[in-house]
């Protein structure tokens, strides 16, 4: 009774932890290390870690995960940066460390698994707010902004790529909540609204195409396994309307477009400009191209950023030191850790996830790995704290949470 009692009280703390990280993500980095410290100590400091260590290397999920950080470490052996080599492990040791805790015994209950997913939407939905007050504190000169690539401040240090990523997971959370049965149904939609209509006002690329792929996915599920003629009908509509009705309605949205038929422009005709976003885009995924062609077996981390800028400053003279990145897409930064190899992995490693079978919700599962997956193959997301914390915490959460057994269902 009294080990029954003490568990309990371990995966309360467990949950409690979990929902500090969310919280901390929006406070500072410092303040995420810390969350991320307590949460591991609590899942891997006991009597089993060797039992739990066998599980993660038994679950092809969960090592699969590992592989995103084993990539880039053993390149150490082929990379003459060190230095370089060690800050990019260092970013990426959560991909390593979280899937071995997720692997543990401990398991939470589906009222301590709701309370998680809605504590995640109450922090999600104040960041949404703040970042919507900060533009209507200057609404004339975000709009005449965004016709020259400029958006609406954010959270997560304005990375307006990663939070529109984490805003689409929220309204895909709303879904679950909603289908999961709730007395607060009304608020789950209204809450999903207010995101759909954050991610127009904000046009980060990345959260709308996320949103409009779990709009498809979600009504197709609806028509085809649940025979929901009409609710399907209502959210193919929206994936017709929204885009339309943003455009008459939000100058935010309307001015991203333009801004993007006008950048595109200069790409047809493979004419660089300074300042061009998607000019930019368009130069890092040749250069990751060509030096994944010119290094089958990769450059190693450590050397990957000096190879990439050494192909711009060639390529691309015009091209500003501040406006050189890596390639928008993880296929060729693994590629340039490691050349083909990599890239068959991470493809193995992306596809793991629609196989597994003994999960429940398993339509919003598939849903969450296709918006991860194409956000893989349009931008570099885990090469940087927040996209590693978020991807890891999201997919290893859900993993957990769906796979739950009756035992735990109090």
């Amino acid at each position: 009774m009294r080990i029954h009692i003490e568990r309990n009280k371990r995966n309360a703390l467990i949950g409690y932890s979990i929902l500090l990280m969310l919280l901390c993500l929006f406070i500072s980095r410092a303040a995420l290390s810390v969350s991320m410290i307590i949460f591991l100590a609590l899942t891997l400091v006991h009597k089993n870690l060797l039992l739990q260590l066998r599980s993660f290397i038994q679950n092809k999920f969960l090592l699969s995960i590992s592989l995103l950080f084993f990539i880039p470490f053993v390149s150490y052996f082929w990379s003459n940066n060190t230095t370089e080599w060690l800050d990019i492990s260092r970013i990426k040791i959560p991909l390593l460390l979280f899937p071995v805790a997720f692997a543990g015994s401990w398991q939470l209950t589906t009222t301590q698994w709701k309370t998680i997913a809605n504590g995640f939407l109450v922090i999600v939905f104040l960041a949404t707010v703040w970042s919507f007050g900060q533009y209507l504190l200057d609404i004339e000169g975000f709009n005449e902004g965004y016709l020259r690539s400029k958006t609406i401040l954010t959270p997560l240090e304005d990375d307006h790529v990663r939070f529109s990523w984490l805003v689409s997971f929220a309204v895909l959370l709303c879904l679950v909540l909603i289908h999961l049965g709730s007395r607060f149904k009304m608020v789950y939609i209204l809450t999903m609204i207010f995101f759909a209509v954050y991610l127009h006002v904000l046009s980060a690329r990345m959260g709308l195409f996320s949103f409009y792929i779990l709009l498809f996915m979600y009504a197709s599920w609806l028509l085809l396994k649940q025979k929901n003629t009409k609710l399907s009908l209502i959210a193919l509509a929206g994936l017709l309307l929204l885009p339309l009705i943003s455009w008459w309605m939000l100058p935010t949205f309307r001015h991203r477009i333009q801004y993007f038929l006008y950048d595109l422009s200069f790409v047809r005709n493979d004419t660089y400009v300074s300042g061009s976003n998607d000019g930019t885009r368009i130069q890092s995924l040749k250069a990751g191209w060509a030096l994944l062609k010119e290094n089958p077996l990769g450059v190693g981390a450590g050397d990957l950023k000096a190879s990439i800028f050494t192909w711009y400053k060639v390529h691309v003279p015009a091209m500003q030191p501040g406006e050189m990145f890596l390639p928008c897409s993880e296929w060729l930064v693994y590629g340039g850790f490691a050349g083909w190899p990599a890239v068959i992995l991470l493809s193995v490693i992306m596809a793991i996830p629609f196989f597994i079978k003994d999960l429940k919700h398993r339509m919003f599962w598939v849903t969450l790995h296709t918006i991860t997956a194409f956000s893989f193959i349009f931008d570099m997301i885990i090469e940087a704290q927040y996209g590693v914390f978020i991807y890891s915490i999201i997919v290893l959460w859900w993993w957990k949470w769906f796979q739950i057994n009756k035992q735990h269902e109090s």
